[in-house]
This record gives C-alpha cells, structure tokens and sequence, in this order.
C-alpha cells in the first residue's frame, strides 16, 4: 500500500473531443496510418523549424530516462538510439518489453531517427534510457513492486542522463515519490510530467507533474492553443504539441495509428526541446535550459507571469538555438521554485527574489478563473508577426490564443491499485 491507499495512475494517453471546429476526432478507436506517410503527419516539426535546428544540434550527447510502459530498441527507428535502462516493475521481462507501446512511442517522438518511415524525434541525435514501470492491467498479471516510479526516479537520478521524461500520472502523491523527485533535482536533473489529460472534466492536480521541482507540461494544437483536454492549474509550466500526433497502434509494433498524442506527447517533445538547447549548451546546468526555455517561450503576457494552460507560454528551442535568444541565468537556483538547487554559495539578487508570481490575466489560482478558460493568452492574431518576423501562434514558433472547445472529452484512464 502507499499512503494507506491504493494508487490511481492515469495513463497520459489520447483523447477524444467533438467540437464545433471538428467533424469528429476519434482516438482510441484509432485509424491506420501506414509507416511511409507518418512522417508528414508530425506537423510540429515544420513549426517548430526542426530542419533548421539539426543543421547545429540533433541533441547529441545528451541521454534522457524515459519512465513509462518500457521501450522496445528495435523498432526501425529506435535501432542505435536505446541504452541500457531498469525494469523497476520486478516482473519477468526486462525494460525492452514495452508492454502496451506508449514507452516506445514516447521514446520515438524524442529521439527516433525516422529510419524505416517511423516516426521522427525532435532530438534524433539523444540517447534513450528506458526505466519500466506498471500500469493496473500489468499488476493485474504480475506481481509487482509497489515502488516502482519511485525506484526508477532514483535510477534516474542516479544515472548519467540529464533529463527525465514521464508521460504517466497520478491524482495521488506519496512520500517516497516526492523524496525522489527532490532527489533527482538535487543530482541536477531536468524533470518533465505530463499535466494530465481531464482537462474538462475533474481536473485533479497530477503528479509527479504536480511536484515544484518538476516541470509540468500541458498539450497545445497546430494553431499554438491550448487542446481542450489539457489539464490546467498549478501544475503547469510551459505547453508544447500534443494534437494529432500519431502514435504506435499497440504493443506488436506493426503499424502507426492517427489520434491524440495528448499531455504524454506534449510531455516527449518538451523533453525532446530541452536535449537540443542543452546540447547545443553543454556547460550550462539543467536550471539554465530551463530558465531559457522558459524566457523564449511563446506568450503574449508579462514575463514570469504564468498562465493557468499555458504555463509561461509555447516551447520555442528555435528561439536558442537558432537565434541565441534566453537568459540563461543563475546556474544553481531554480526557476521552478526560486531556491538553491547545489551546494555552491547563492547569489544575493538571487536568494532574495520572491517565487514566480502568477498573473490575474491569464489565471493562475488553482483550477484557474473564468476568464482563464475563454482566454489565457490573448487573441494570437493581434499582430501580424512575432519578434522573429514570422506569423504568430504555434507554426512558426509565435504566441498562442487559449480556446477551451465545447463537446464530449473522453480520457483513457488505468487505475493503479494497491500492490
């Protein structure tokens, strides 16, 4: 048991929404798509000018631990691009058996290589370091170990990666889990969550998302607003593309599938964003990346302010990588909670700053206002183009509108029963 009870976790997967804007969006009831073409339907890369990046990083030298489902190293894409990693369940098999595909998928969108028509990460020069850990069907045909997540945190953090990636959540907390969490800050990790995919519907804080020290990441769509599942609230840092990305249709590896990628593929290509700013960085430490990627973020509001969908806007990695843009910082205090992060003395301008504030427009007060839910980051069409020259909203990199759409969401939820 954890806490006294069992632990609910919430598999970050896709969604399915019927809107005015959409004849219908189907996901989990998934629609083939044929490996020679999924690479088109990775529309983010275009907007994001991957291109343009990889002529100076493919995020080469920078390992990122992918806690998840497990990840299967042979898939065309993955080949070469997957290290040794911990089966953190304790049931047979090991952290290449990914046992229902999401591992596999999330590992792809950050650093698969595109060969074989599979998809393409956004850091295709990243290594991969998978730590396996279980769902509620799993537990169901195996006896596991009741700390996994917490156990491969740790892993994690002890580890030579520098980012952690985790696209599965839970409405519950534990001890041992924040233990873990602050232990891979203090190894100077860079930890990513997905916020949670029950955005309209009870929109209960997640973790490990919900965490300071973890960087919360919600699902933002083609036109840089905010996807009407995304979770909002405190736990948002910073939104990145979750929609219409596909996705492996199951755990046989024979075909992609269109639907949502959701706050699990937000989460996979906000992780994918900072292995390029940090390999094109490689002597700045994990609070630096962050605190440019957070100051490049697309946004149309008062820097340092927060929104309660957005976080401080839109991953922008172009912004860094291609323009040098972002104020790297103090190397050792955090821009997530504002306090030391190493040993090494502060800096008194520092030490003294109060924590983020967060604005009255856009909201960012637990569920968020009203007014958050009709507009968090003003009309993306103000203005003609961003500080860059290029359109705004998310295609070329700009600011982004929040829409919350009406309609029917439905989230693939698994429970996680006590162990």
């Amino acid at each position: 048991m954890r806490a006294g009870m069992g632990r609910h976790q919430r598999r970050v997967l896709g969604a399915l929404a019927v809107a005015a804007s959409w004849s219908v969006v189907f996901a989990c009831v998934a629609q083939p798509a044929a490996a020679a073409d999924v690479q088109s339907k990775q529309w983010y890369l275009k907007a994001m000018q991957a291109e343009e990046m990889w002529k100076i990083t493919t995020g080469e030298g920078i390992k990122v631990a992918v806690i998840d489902s497990g990840v299967n190293p042979n898939t065309p894409s993955l080949k070469g691009q997957v290290l040794k990693g911990l089966d953190a369940t304790g049931a047979a098999g090991d952290e290449n058996d990914d046992y229902d595909g999401h591992g596999t998928n999330m590992a792809e969108l950050i650093a698969g290589t595109g060969s074989g028509g599979g998809l393409k990460g956004l850091a295709p020069g990243a290594k991969i370091v998978p730590m396996r850990v279980s769902d509620t069907e799993f537990q169901n045909r195996n006896s596991v170990n009741a700390r996994d997540v917490e156990d491969a945190i740790r892993a994690a953090a002890d580890s030579d990666v520098k980012i952690i990636s985790m696209s599965i959540s839970s409405p519950y907390s534990s001890q041992e889990e924040r233990e873990a969490v602050k232990y891979a800050q203090s190894k100077g990790k860079l930890f990513f969550a997905a916020v949670g995919n029950d955005g309209a519907g009870r929109n209960q804080e997640e973790y490990p998302a919900g965490y300071p020290q973890v960087v919360g990441v919600a699902s933002a769509d083609r036109d840089g607003k905010v996807a009407e599942y995304s979770q909002h609230g405190n736990t948002v840092d910073i939104a990145a593309p979750g929609k219409e990305i596909p996705r492996w249709c199951d755990k046989s590896f024979q075909r992609y599938c269109d639907g949502e990628g959701g706050t699990s593929a937000a989460t996979a290509i906000a992780s994918a964003s900072a292995a390029l700013v940090w390999s094109a960085n490689p002597d700045w430490t994990a609070n630096q990346v962050l605190n440019v990627l957070f100051d490049t973020a697309g946004r149309d509001w008062k820097k340092g302010d927060r929104s309660a969908y957005l976080g401080h806007g839109l991953i922008r990695p172009a912004m860094n990588i291609l323009k040098g843009k972002g104020d790297p910082g103090d190397p050792d205090i955090s821009p997530l909670t504002n306090e030391r992060t190493t040993g090494s003395p502060a800096s008194p301008a520092a030490s003294e700053q109060p924590s983020t504030p967060a604005s009255e427009q856009p909201a960012q007060s637990g569920k968020g206002s009203e007014a958050d839910e009709t507009v968090a980051a003003g009309d993306s069409n103000t203005s003609a183009s961003g500080d860059d020259g290029a359109p705004l909203g998310l295609i070329l990199g700009g600011i982004a509108g929040v829409v919350v759409l009406g309609g029917v969401v439905f989230a693939l939820v698994r429970r996680r029963g006590a162990a």
